[in-house]
C-alpha cells in the first residue's frame, strides 16, 4: 500500500518570538512542503490560545495556496459549530473559484478553545455541538447548490457559483466523529495527535460502516501524528523534548509563552507523575531517525488501514521542524523505490 503524505501545522509560537514570525514559517513551510512533494498542507484553528497564531484557517488558507503550486491547501479544521454552514460555504466557495482542484475543506465539532472563546465566538450563547451532523449536511448542500424544494431557504445561492466544490473531511478523535463520516459517506481523519486511544478501532468502524455517496466512492481514511524525525535517536529525543514540556505544562495549567527550548527541558526538574505523563503523550508522537519513524509510521498506516499520513510537527527551532519533514519524506521516497525493485 503506497501511503501519502500530508501536513498539519497550527503555527506554534516558539518561546522568544511571536505570531506573526509563527504565520510567516507556516507560509515557508508551505512552499518547502510543495516542494517536497507532500499531498496537502493543513492549518488549524484555535482561538485564545497564545502558543499558537492560527485563528482563521480560511484566511491563512488564501494566503498558503497564492504562495505554492501543486500542494492541496486545506483547513484542519473549520470548528463548525460556532458558524453559520452558509458563511462557511461561501468562504470555501471564494477559495474554490481562486484556486480551483486544491482546496479542502476539513470541518471539526470541537471548541478549539477555552470556554470564555466559545462563549465569545456565539455572542454569548450556549453552542450546541449536536447540530454538527446537520451543519454538515447544510454545509454539502450550499457548497454544491443542492438545497431542496422544501428547504426553508430554498432558492438562496452560496456564491460565487463555481464548477467544482471542495471534498468535505470530517475531523475528529472517537468512533462517534468516525460514524458519522462513514454515515454521509465522506472523507475521515482521526486526530491521533489529540486522542492516541481507540483510533484503529474507530478507523476500523469507518470502513466497515461507510454509505457510498456522491462524494465518495470508497472509505478515504488517514491519520494525524505527531512526528520528529531527525539523523539519530538522540537528536530526535533531543527535539521532542521541548514538545515533551510544552504538553507538561498545558496539562498542568503553567504560565506558556511559547514552545519551550530542549535546554529548558533538560534543566526542568520532573516529578513522577510527570513523567508518566511524558511517555502517555509520546504515544501520540512518532519520535526517531529516519528509518525507525518511516517503520513507526508504516505500523500506523497498517493499523489505521490508512492511505495517508498527516504530519504535525511542534519544534523550539524552526530549521529542526523543517529538517524533520523532509527527512521522513526522503526516507519514503527511497522506500517507494526500493518497493518498486522489489
Amino acid at each position: 500500500m503506497k501511503i501519502k503524505l500530508s501536513i498539519l501545522d497550527q503555527s506554534p509560537v516558539t518561546s522568544g518570538s511571536n505570531a506573526q514570525e509563527a504565520l510567516r514559517q507556516t507560509a515557508f513551510l508551505a512552499k518547502k512542503a510543495d516542494e517536497w512533494g507532500y499531498l496537502r498542507f493543513w492549518v488549524s484553528e484555535h482561538h485564545d490560545a497564545v502558543t499558537l497564531a492560527g485563528s482563521s484557517p480560511e484566511i491563512l488558507m488564501a494566503h498558503l495556496a497564492t504562495v505554492t503550486s501543486a500542494i492541496r491547501i486545506g483547513s484542519g479544521g473549520v470548528m463548525l459549530p460556532h458558524y453559520s454552514p452558509y458563511k462557511v460555504a461561501e468562504n470555501f466557495k471564494v477559495l474554490e473559484a481562486l484556486f480551483p482542484g486544491r482546496i479542502d475543506a476539513g470541518v471539526g465539532r470541537a471548541p478549539a478553545g477555552m470556554p470564555r472563546a466559545t462563549y465569545a465566538l456565539n455572542n454569548g450563547r450556549y453552542q450546541n455541538k449536536e447540530q454538527f451532523p446537520q451543519q454538515i449536511d447544510d454545509l454539502l448542500m450550499y457548497l454544491h447548490d443542492d438545497l431542496p424544494a422544501d428547504h426553508p431557504y430554498e432558492g438562496l445561492k452560496a456564491v460565487p457559483l463555481t464548477d467544482s466544490a471542495p471534498p468535505v473531511w470530517v475531523l475528529g478523535t472517537s468512533e462517534r466523529s468516525a460514524a458519522l463520516a462513514a454515515q454521509k459517506g465522506l472523507p475521515y481523519m482521526f486526530a491521533q495527535f489529540i486522542n492516541s486511544e481507540g483510533g484503529a478501532e474507530a478507523a476500523k468502524y469507518y470502513r466497515n460502516h461507510f454509505k457510498t455517496s456522491r462524494f465518495a466512492a470508497a472509505p478515504q481514511q488517514a491519520v494525524a501524528v505527531f512526528l520528529i524525525c531527525a539523523e539519530t535517536e538522540e537528536e530526535a529525543d533531543r527535539v521532542a523534548s521541548s514538545l515533551d514540556l510544552l504538553f507538561i505544562m498545558q496539562q498542568q495549567g503553567m504560565k506558556i509563552d511559547g514552545t519551550p527550548s530542549p535546554e529548558k527541558a533538560a534543566a526542568y526538574s520532573y516529578s513522577q507523575l510527570e513523567r508518566e505523563l511524558v511517555q502517555l503523550n509520546r504515544e501520540r508522537m512518532i519520535v526517531g531517525t529516519p528509518e525507525s519513524a518511516y517503520k513507526q509510521l508504516v505500523q500506523l498506516a497498517e493499523e489505521f488501514q490508512a492511505e495517508e499520513i498527516m504530519l504535525v510537527s511542534i519544534t523550539y527551532d524552526f530549521q529542526d521542524k523543517l529538517k524533520s519533514y523532509k527527512l521522513i519524506m526522503n526516507e519514503f521516497l527511497k522506500g517507494e523505490k526500493n518497493n518498486e525493485t522489489d
